[in-house]
């Protein structure tokens, strides 16, 4: 993920996780990240409220979790006033998690760097009213913040207009919010580059429905299975996926067990756990109570 991260300057070093463990902390992490944008009394309808600052829709695009790296990498399409891209979205919201450096307060607004350990950005929070004041107050150099704001540019120069800053009073917010850079990534890069082959094709000469399903051919919506004879476990990654996708709807947040897929798909159990393995690795799949239950990315 260097594109995230330059590994080299994050010092976050307390916090070691495993990448075969980000998807199932989003579903039994005890962080609530549904409560990560309610600090500081922030509500939705401040999201199109106007400032002194050259005035833009702030729900065009929604909120899009990244990093400082990334944002030194967006691109932007037009002039000045065009939205942003990161990784093939096109964005206008955005949060970060870092330290705050270089505080400064004036009347209209108060400006600060954000340094999140892979690089910093200048960040301007316009000060309107009394709760404005008071959310900045709480906020020191040397603190690490969530940010919420969207991204600008002035002078060819990336800022960040805040229109939220709150302290981080729960330090597992801050690994949280780099697996949610890296969920994010990962799903735009399967939207853009289509679900990626973990192993070369077969030689098989058999023609199977497994190879017309790959050819482009849509499964019904309540399909019934039936034996398939695979030489390769592209063909069974592709049959995973494609049951989770359909069986989507129908899921809970237990997702479907191994022994469902294998035996739905009339594939061995072995098989089933290879291309599970597989697909969680390229981000696909995750696993969710246990390490037996998997559902769709």
């Amino acid at each position: 993920f260097h594109n995230l991260f330059s590994l080299k300057q994050l010092h976050f070093s307390r916090f070691s996780i495993s990448l075969s463990r980000v998807s199932k902390m989003f579903s039994s992490s005890q962080f609530d990240s549904s409560n990560a944008f309610s600090g500081g009394g922030f509500t939705s309808s401040q999201l199109n409220e106007s400032s002194p600052a050259p005035t833009k829709s702030r729900d065009s695009q929604g909120l899009v979790p990244v990093t400082v790296k990334q944002i030194s990498e967006a691109s932007q399409s037009g002039d000045e006033k065009s939205n942003f891209a990161i990784n093939g979205v096109d964005l206008t919201n955005v949060t970060l998690v870092g330290m705050v450096y270089e505080k400064t307060e004036r009347n209209t607004d108060v400006n600060f760097v954000l340094d999140d350990g892979t690089g910093r950005i200048k960040c301007r929070r316009w000060v309107n009213e009394t709760f404005d004041s008071k959310e900045m107050e709480e906020v020191s150099n040397d603190m690490y913040v969530r940010v919420y704001g969207n991204l600008k540019s002035f002078q060819g120069v990336k800022q960040l207009g805040a229109f939220s800053v709150r302290p981080v009073t729960n330090f597992d917010e801050i690994p949280f919010h780099f697996i949610d850079c890296i969920h994010s990534h990962l799903l735009a890069k399967v939207k853009l580059e289509g679900t990626p082959s973990t192993y070369p094709p077969t030689n098989s000469s058999i023609n199977t429905p497994v190879k017309s399903a790959l050819n482009g051919s849509q499964a019904p919506s309540n399909p019934g299975y039936t034996q398939y004879s695979t030489d390769g476990l592209e063909d069974c990654d592709k049959l995973v996926i494609d049951y989770l996708q359909q069986h989507s709807s129908m899921l809970d947040e237990r997702g479907i067990h191994v022994e469902e897929l294998a035996r739905e798909l009339k594939l061995p159990l072995d098989r089933i756990r290879l291309s599970v393995k597989a697909l969680e690795d390229d981000g696909l799949v995750y696993s969710t109570i246990d390490d037996s239950h998997y559902k769709q990315a």
